[in-house]
């Protein structure tokens, strides 16, 4: 007897259909094909031990197995739960009159019980996408599947309740959920504020810029002057993602199984993610922790900071040779990781905020304490980060230690909420700017083309950019990046032009530019 069920397998962050052909013959030999993994070929021992442990008798038969399309590797352990329908429903154990409407995905326990897996909603997007009336996946699942309407999501913690549900014996009550009023609810709440920030006006202000145009930026500053207090306070302040924004960074969350139920006094919310990623990966991290990779490519940092921050404190600590794949991510906002086997895509559009002492002991320029590093010593700590790399962090902003009069005051400073507002107001100037341009939503995301069109200054202040250009020596990637900020700059303001004051201010961001750095 054959008999089909229906899964998916996750490549990248799209899901494909794999049909799942069981057939029982003459034999007693268990047969499994279908390019599958390690995982998958485990399955064998899983379901054995799960349908005796489940009150099933497993078939005295011949079991042939096959994953179709046989071309596509099955990679992880979610097609035991459909294997065991499908094997169960050849002996006449459950009706298979439904299975063609009914996708499944889920790990089984050796008691029976389904165990949550990876990726389960781009496979919720997918069973929608080709008009499956049902979907079944682990409990600890049905929170993430569920967000995806129009399909009936069912959420299992045992195999006999899909053999009941399906012999008409046991009955489930599909997963609702109220995904943009959980979503706008959750999308306020931030524990970390700005007006807990004493002082440090100039750093502040310059990450309000780079909020509000989607700039990268780095920080150097000695030990102890906020600048990792400051970056983990930037999410704050920029503008709310948006429902596609959301959908699309937690499918790479899914797929890296990084999604939990989040709890509260008010119950259990979906998984949907609702404030920007902040990662903050430690300066050990390897090339394939940070972009993404192994043997079956997951998500790096980059990618799990997609729509957010990536945050990397101590930048020169890190190697040298895993700042440089950081390179084209921060071009070209996805990343391609090729295997033998495999190639998938994943995106990383994100903005990278990074900081750094100004020289080996930290306190090179310290107003009270004395650095004891050579100029020698300074040049050779900072050429650990490569030219093409500064290249593209379009603000460089350095930081003093905060004098004993600011810490002592005890009003607080200027909140989130308020820097948000201003610069949500700069978004939406350039999201009517770019409203006719695909995947533009910012000034950082701006072509050469679109900076002639958009951010051509007047000729006093093309006159400074070329002074600033000659003296710094600075790079075309450079002279782009000053455009942007100071049209950035310009909107912040609500100046349709850009003008004298806001070009000198983005060259002032560029300190890491000048020859003499280390000399002053």
């Amino acid at each position: 007897m054959l008999v089909k069920t229906y899964s998916a397998s996750v490549q990248g962050l799209q899901a494909e259909q794999v049909t799942i052909e069981v057939n029982a013959s003459r034999g007693i030999r268990f047969i499994l094909v279908g390019l599958p993994d390690n995982a998958v070929k485990e399955s064998h021992e899983r379901i054995m031990a799960a349908l005796d442990n489940s009150g099933f008798d497993y078939p005295s038969r011949q079991i042939t197995i096959n994953l179709a399309p046989a071309s596509v590797r099955k990679v992880g352990s979610g097609f035991d739960l459909p294997m065991a329908i499908g094997i169960l429903a050849t002996s006449a154990k459950v009706d298979a009159s439904r299975l063609d409407r009914i996708m499944m995905v889920g790990e089984l326990s050796l008691d029976g019980s389904v165990q949550p897996v990876c990726g389960v909603l781009p496979i919720a997007i997918k069973a929608r996408a080709l008009g499956y009336e049902s979907l079944f996946v682990p409990k600890g699942n049905v929170q993430e599947a569920a967000v995806v309407n129009n399909i009936k999501v069912y959420g299992v913690e045992h195999l006999s309740e899909v053999v009941g549900f399906l012999n008409g014996t046991h009955q489930l009550t599909p997963t609702q959920i109220d995904t943009r009023k959980d979503f706008f609810d959750r999308q306020q709440h931030f524990e970390l504020d700005f007006a807990d920030v004493k002082g440090q006006d100039n750093v502040k202000h310059a990450l309000e810029i780079a909020a509000a145009g989607g700039h990268n930026l780095i920080m150097i500053g000695p030990p102890g002057s906020g600048k990792s207090m400051m970056a983990k306070r930037l999410p704050g302040i920029l503008p709310p993602l948006t429902l596609e924004e959301s959908l699309e960074t937690t499918q790479v969350h899914s797929v890296a199984g990084r999604l939990r139920p989040i709890e509260s006094d008010e119950g259990i919310h979906c998984s949907l993610i609702a404030q920007r990623p902040f990662r903050n990966p430690h300066h050990t991290a390897s090339q394939i922790a940070l972009v993404g990779g192994g043997s079956n490519p997951q998500p790096g940092e980059i990618s799990l900071a997609h729509n957010g921050v990536l945050f990397l404190d101590e930048l020169p600590e890190f190697q040298r040779s895993t700042l440089e794949v950081l390179r084209q991510p921060l071009e070209d906002h996805h990343i391609t990781i090729s295997r033998i086997k495999d190639s998938v895509d994943y995106p990383c559009n994100f903005m990278l905020i990074a900081s750094m002492n100004p020289c080996p002991c930290g306190y090179y320029n310290h107003p009270t304490k004395a650095c004891v590093c050579t100029p020698g010593q300074i040049v050779r700590y900072l050429n650990k980060i490569s030219g093409p790399l500064l290249d593209r962090i379009d603000i460089h902003c350095e930081i003093n230690a905060v004098p004993f009069a600011e810490l002592s005051k005890m009003q607080p400073g200027e909140s989130s909420a308020v820097i948000r507002e201003r610069v949500i107001k700069a978004r939406q100037i350039q999201e009517a700017r770019f409203k006719n341009f695909k995947g533009i939503h910012c000034n950082a995301q701006m072509t050469e083309k679109m900076l002639h069109q958009f951010a051509e200054p007047d000729a006093a202040s093309m006159e400074m950019l070329r002074m600033a250009m000659e003296r710094l020596k600075l790079s075309a990637r450079a002279y782009s990046r000053i455009l942007k900020v100071a049209r950035t700059i310009a909107d912040l303001e609500g100046s349709d032009t850009i003008q004298s004051h806001h070009i000198a201010e983005a060259i002032g961001y560029r300190s890491l530019d000048r020859s003499d750095w280390a000399e002053r």
